[in-house]
């Protein structure tokens, strides 16, 4: 199995992982450092798989997911402070 595959799906994994608890846990949710972290990862290896296979759409997805991602983990943690 290609690196590059598996790549993708752990990214995938992580992405939906974080979006399954947070609709079943309420301490898990998208004001947690952890649920940030996890779609910050899923994204990143995202958008390299996109960027290997040049499937542009998804990059500027992925790319966005994890601005946000990244956006709102700095938000948190300096609320934290």
């Amino acid at each position: 199995m290609d690196y590059t595959l598996i790549l993708g799906l752990i990214g995938t994994a992580f992405i939906l992982v974080a979006f399954i608890l947070d609709e079943f846990y309420k301490v898990f949710n998208q004001n947690t450092v952890r649920y940030n972290l996890f779609n910050i990862i899923g994204s990143l290896l995202l958008v390299y798989y996109s960027l290997v296979f040049r499937a542009w759409p998804f990059v500027v997805l992925n790319g966005v997911w994890l601005i946000v991602a990244m956006i709102k983990l700095i938000k948190i943690l300096k609320k934290k402070k």
